[in-house]
Formats: structure tokens, C-alpha cells, sequence
């Protein structure tokens, strides 16, 4: 608290939470990819939309770069503060602010975690669809920042089609409120959907106005063991034909065999090459009869080697945690994510041209795969051996993530599907966005922040 900035800032700002306690500089500088050394400035936690107000229009005032935080469960480094920046977290701003019955919206501040954000639904007998794993640590704030995905966007969508409203701050500390609520608004440039997936870098978000929905009828959960890969795309297209699916995932046996070793119950007897766990509809008689037909048919054409429905909600955690767990157990590991789409009819030649990439690309690393078919979603983790050097481990890897950026861009795909460009993916960002696009993003980026202090160094 020595430095005179921060005396600065706590003169104009009474009151504000400041910490440069060197656990809170750890805790609060990084997120999961832990491949920076946290170097932050200090930690601030405003209270209140005037305190990041505040806040902004101090640093923009300095000349301090600001780094929003969240839940920091991101892959890309996004919400690293390595240089000496000041991280604003929003923890303290975690609040349900109102619920409307009949626009059927929830009004958030941004550190709400999302658990609590579909637990408030629930309470009003409504749904907020968004989920994934980190549901009880990450920040609604985030989820907008990366535009997070998850577990159901086959049959929901990203967090943008649920966001009707945000109020942001922008790099100077002006206070936008976009969109209102409105289901239809035609006037003009519809601003909230630049904030969506923003990385941070135009602003922070302040408070958000969430779209519910109907809670889905009653559900079973699947699990079931495909002996190869040309098989996945067969069970998924069954699925979706025969199922009103809510979920399908697939993971590999290494990837079980992590999970295992976490603490998971073996599903099945025997190990089999890849499973599929799939959530669908079952309101009645039909639609588990539709379920028996599904699973007795793949078994017949032997896209499936064995299965297993779950029969209470206690199985179907017991199933989910199968495949929700893998980050969690592959974290001790230190992995090299990549989080790569394709359109879903692209899925197959990917997956096959990127298999004979990683086992040419990684001999002697063990490589851990997983992802959302249903939405062209997979999820590549390369784990380091621990007799390694980090920096050379990343070196490695990032050569081979050269290749498989020229196989994305084959297939029309994009190097990052759901964690954002951050710092981790930035090298790559060209292969995604043309140099048109680049420059028209740059060119937002200083309208809204035009001395750039917000998340500088990140996406762009």
C-alpha cells in the first residue's frame, strides 16, 4: 500500500476494499491456466456500479491497466494480471436484484456465481439453461465475458441468447445500458452483443438482465461405450433423431481413467475405447420406449458395446460426474488446453485428421480428449510429465497447436470454442478473423476504451 497510486485511489474513493496482501495478489492474478506468475498492482472489490465507476475513471485518469475478475475458471488467460495491473473484482457484487413473472427475467449483479443464478430461477419455478461444470465457482460476469457454453447448448444455445440486458462500464467509466429487456429492439448497432465475448477488453459488466425459460420434463442420463470413433457421429445422429436431447458429450478411456483415479465409480466391467453420455427427454411411456428402441438399435448396428440408463437422479450425478470431473482431475497434471469447433457435419474428418495429428505431434506426451458433440466442441489436454520444464513443455505443445490450426482452418473451424483468445490463444487469433476483422475489433476497442486500460494485452 506503499505505492502512492493507491494512496491516490483510496483519496478519491473512500471506503473502496483494497488488499496487496501477497495471497490475494496470488489468488486473485491467475486463472486456471497457471502458466503466469500473478503480478498485480492490487486487488480492489467495489461494492457498487459508482465504485467501478469510480474505479475506471480513476485508472483511465492514471494510466493503470485494469483486469476484471470473475470466477477466473477460464483456459485462456484471460484474467491474468502479470504486470502490474489492477484487478477489479467483482466478488462483492453477487446479488439477485429483481425477478419480473412476466417478462420472466432475473436481474444479476456480475459476481453472482451461475449456481445461484439457476438456483434463483428454480425458485420462481423457472429455468436459466446455461450450465457446466464450474457452475458453483465461475462468475455470470465471465460467463457473458467468454460467451461460456457448456454441457446443454445443443438444445439451449450460448450464454448470449439469454442475456437481454447488460449495464457496462466502459474503459472511461461511462455507464451504457443496453438493450433494456427488450425482445425487439431495431435501433441501431445492438451494443450488448459486442460486450457478449468481449474478453473484458471494452468494459466490465456491471449487472445483467437474464432470460428464463420453462423447466424441461422430467430426464434420464445415458451412458454408453462406443468401440471407435467413426462410430460417435453414428450414435449422435441416432440420438438426435430418435431423442429431444438435452446433452451429448463423449470422453476417451484416458479420460476415465483420471476420473477414476478422483475418486468416480467404474461405470462398466469392461474399458472401452470411447462413451457418450447423453441427457434427453423422458415425460412418458414414449419417450422411454423411444430410448430402449435408440440403444437397442445401436447395439444391433454395433456403434454401441454396452450401456447403462440411469434410474434415479443420485446414477444420473453419478453418470454426469463421469464426464464433468475430467478437468478437475487432469488439473494436478498441469495440461496444454486446446478448446477447438468445427461445424458439426465437419466432425468426423476433424476428428480423424486430428487424431493422426496429436499421436505424430505427441509421442511421448499423454494426450486426454473430450468434448460436446453435439455442438462441434472438442477439448484437447495435452499433460506435461513432471520431469519437464514447463517452458520447454509449452514450446512443444505450441508448435503442434500451429498444425492443428492449419487443420481448423481446412475444415472452416476456430481455435477457440468457449474459453475465449486471452493470452493463451492471441498468437492464433488470425486464423480465425481476417485482417479486416482484426482491424475493425481494434477499432471498437478504442472507441470504447481509448486509452486502453481495460484487459490490455488480451485478445488483441
Amino acid at each position: 500500500m506503499t505505492d502512492p497510486r493507491l494512496s491516490d485511489l483510496l483519496h478519491q474513493i473512500p471506503g473502496l476494499k483494497v488488499s496487496t496482501d501477497p495471497g490475494d495478489l496470488e489468488h486473485h492474478g491467475r486463472d486456471w491456466t497457471r502458466r503466469w506468475t500473478p503480478a498485480p498492482l492490487a486487488i480492489v472489490w467495489p461494492a457498487s456500479v459508482d465504485e467501478v465507476q469510480a474505479v475506471v475513471r480513476w485508472a483511465h485518469g492514471a494510466g493503470v491497466a485494469i483486469v476484471p475478475s470473475g470466477g477466473r475458471t477460464g483456459l485462456s488467460g484471460g484474467a491474468v494480471a502479470a504486470h502490474g495491473e489492477l484487478v477489479v473484482s467483482l466478488d462483492r457484487m453477487n446479488r439477485v436484484l429483481g425477478f419480473d413473472p412476466i417478462d420472466r427475467t432475473l436481474t444479476v449483479q456480475p459476481g453472482i456465481p451461475l449456481e445461484a443464478v439457476q438456483n434463483a430461477a428454480r425458485e420462481h419455478g423457472l429455468l436459466y439453461p446455461v450450465d457446466f461444470a464450474a457452475r458453483g465457482s465461475c462468475q455470470i460476469g465471465g460467463n457473458i465475458a467468454t460467451n461460456a457454453g457448456g454441457i446443454r447448448v445443443i438444445r439451449y444455445g450460448n450464454t448470449r441468447q439469454w442475456v437481454a440486458g447488460l449495464k457496462v462500464v466502459t474503459g472511461t467509466g461511462e455507464l451504457l445500458d443496453l438493450n433494456r429487456g427488450l425482445i425487439k429492439n431495431a435501433s441501431g448497432y445492438d451494443l450488448r452483443h459486442l460486450v457478449i465475448g468481449s474478453e473484458g477488453t471494452l468494459g466490465i459488466v456491471v449487472e445483467a438482465t437474464l432470460t428464463l425459460t420453462s423447466p424441461p420434463p422430467p430426464s434420464q442420463v445415458m451412458l454408453l461405450a462406443v468401440p471407435a470413433m467413426d462410430a460417435l457421429m453414428k450414435v449422435f445422429a441416432e440420438a438426435r433423431h430418435s431423442l429431444r436431447l438435452e446433452a451429448f458429450e463423449f470422453f476417451t478411456d484416458r479420460a476415465l481413467r483420471h476420473v477414476l483415479a478422483h475418486g468416480a465409480q467404474q461405470p462398466f466391467e469392461e474399458t472401452h475405447t470411447f462413451y457418450v453420455v447423453t441427457e434427453f427427454d423422458a415425460a412418458d411411456d414414449q419417450a422411454e420406449a423411444a430410448a430402449l428402441g435408440f440403444f437397442e438399435l445401436c447395439m444391433e448396428e454395433g456403434w454401441v458395446v454396452d450401456g447403462v440408463i440411469s434410474s434415479s437422479d443420485a446414477q444420473a450425478a453419478s453418470l454426469w460426474r463421469l464426464r464433468e470431473g475430467i478437468t478437475e482431475s487432469l488439473a494436478p497434471h498441469k495440461p496444454y488446453k486446446n478448446d477447438v469447433s468445427v461445424r458439426i457435419s465437419a466432425v468426423p474428418a476433424f476428428m480423424a485428421e486430428m487424431e493422426a495429428l496429436l499421436s505424430e505431434g505427441y509421442p511421448h506426451f499423454e494426450v486426454v480428449w473430450f468434448g460436446h458433440i453435439g455442438d462441434g466442441n472438442l477439448h484437447i489436454n495435452v499433460l506435461k510429465p513432471a520431469d519437464l520444464d514447463n517452458a520447454r513443455f509449452v514450446e512443444q505443445c505450441e508448435h503442434v497447436t500451429t498444425l492443428l490450426v492449419d487443420t481448423l482452418a481446412r475444415h472452416g473451424g476456430s481455435i477457440s470454442a468457449e474459453h475465449g483468445i486471452g493470452l493463451v490463444k492471441k498468437p492464433w487469433l488470425g486464423s480465425v478473423r481476417s485482417d479486416a476483422e482484426i482491424a475493425l475489433m481494434r477499432a471498437i476497442k478504442a472507441a470504447w476504451d481509448p486509452k486502453g486500460i481495460m484487459n490490455p494485452g488480451k485478445l488483441l
